[in-house]
């Protein structure tokens, strides 16, 4: 008997064998969901294999959103399967299918490695302009750590290769990964390959027709049409960046006498230079300009904005609540929808109250309070922090981040960018 709290959904799941070598069809389950807020994907995936068919293949590791492995389209766009809870989707029914763009190894499992080739293309590591004993740092306020912003939280999972419609129309394009990739090294000033990765990735940037899918479907909230964006405009300031060139020997000697007759060449071959100097320099300023508007909104800080938390009587004293914050995100000119996990300590004092993210600052995995051990943990890394926020264990190089918060005719409300 099903009891009341049980849900029942019906999952299509999307089936390949290469033993058969067919397009491939959609097989029908149903299957009851006890909490369809608690209830991931993943869960229902994993479900579905152990109660009704063991030979339905997918890919997973580590269940809190880091690895990446778990990707999928669910319900027509691209997710984390450990990430998407049931309840956040509206359908009735839920339907499970391979990323696009890659081959289908078996079931809803891909064949990476077409994404990682590309990723290859873009030089994805780091070489050091300069050999130096001490590691070079970027300081944590310094424009360039802000332009690379939570670029370098990519997790290579291909979710937005799998919703770009450009992939299948050009070839040596790259993808929205590989760029992303490729931004945070160039917008890096310690890195020593500026050129070469440019050459490389700048045509794959042309290739983007600024759809904003890879935006709208990244797990981590990247925006790697920002990343693409950004390279075009440095290519914009590249182009007519001339460096001072220092006179040799040979043109010391060379301003020696000149004869008549070469000199009036000379004058001549002056005026000419004069002009398309000009000329280059009023297409920089105008260039500049027309860069600036085309690709400088995507660049913009986000306005901060205060958003609605829940009434402070739903969260009790000297206890962690949880709660989702939904607010929408402007990201120069794109706009999308946001849902933030936060919790809240709420004390009797209503100044000593803290709401933390629920990030970790090690590399961004899900943190959890612990109401027996009175800390809050990280499944992921073994981090640990202190009620405070400080951290008590493992590789978290700083307490938890807090949100700036005000209450207002008895609500709680949370500041954002």
């Amino acid at each position: 008997m099903v009891r009341e709290y049980e849900h029942t959904k019906t999952v299509s799941v999307f089936r390949y064998d290469p033993s058969i070598r067919d397009e491939g069809h959609f097989d029908t389950f149903e299957i009851q969901i006890a909490d369809k807020r608690l209830t991931t994907i993943l869960d229902v995936l994993l479900k579905i294999q152990k109660e009704q068919d063991p030979t339905l293949s997918f890919r997973f590791a580590c269940r809190v959103s880091m690895c990446g492995s778990c990707a999928l389209v669910i319900n027509g766009k691209e997710r984390l399967a450990c990430k998407t809870v049931v309840g956040d989707l509206k359908e009735k029914e839920i339907t499970i299918r391979p990323l696009n763009h890659f081959p289908i190894i078996k079931d809803l499992v891909v064949d990476m490695d077409p994404f990682f080739e590309k990723y290859k293309e873009a030089m994805p590591y780091f070489d050091p302009k300069e050999d130096t004993e001490e590691p070079a740092v970027i300081k944590p306020d310094s424009k360039e750590r802000r332009d690379i912003g939570l670029s370098t939280e990519c997790i290579a999972c291909g979710c937005c290769v799998s919703s770009c419609s450009m992939v299948n129309y050009h070839d040596a394009y790259c993808g929205p990964a590989a760029i992303n990739r490729a931004f945070t090294l160039l917008a890096d000033s310690r890195d020593g390959l500026n050129e070469q990765r440019m050459s490389k990735v700048l045509d794959s940037c042309y290739n983007c027709r600024t759809e904003l899918n890879c935006t709208d479907v990244c797990p981590k909230e990247i925006s790697p049409t920002r990343a693409i964006k950004y390279i075009q405009k440095q290519a914009c300031i590249e182009a007519f960046r001339k460096k001072e060139k220092t006179p040799t020997q040979e043109d010391i000697r060379s301003d020696a006498k000149i004869p008549a007759d070469v000199e009036d060449n000379s004058r001549r071959r002056f005026l000419k230079q004069m002009t398309y100097g000009l000329g280059a320099a009023t297409a920089a300023v105008v260039g500049g300009v027309l860069a600036s508007a085309a690709v400088g909104p995507t660049l913009r800080k986000t306005p901060k904005q205060w958003i609605h938390a829940g009434e402070m009587e739903g969260f009790p004293l000297n206890r962690v609540s949880t709660a989702n914050i939904q607010y929408t995100n402007l990201d120069g000119f794109y706009k999308s929808k946001k849902t933030t996990p936060i919790m809240i300590y709420r004390k009797p004092d209503i100044n000593q109250s803290v709401v933390y993210s629920s990030r970790c600052t090690h590399l961004g995995c899900t943190v959890r309070w612990d109401e027996g051990k009175q800390i809050f943990l990280c499944a992921c890394h073994g981090g640990a922090f202190n009620s405070d926020g400080s951290v008590k264990d493992g590789p978290p190089p700083r307490p938890l981040d807090r949100y700036a918060f005000k209450i207002q005719d008895g609500a709680l409300f949370v500041e954002v960018v």
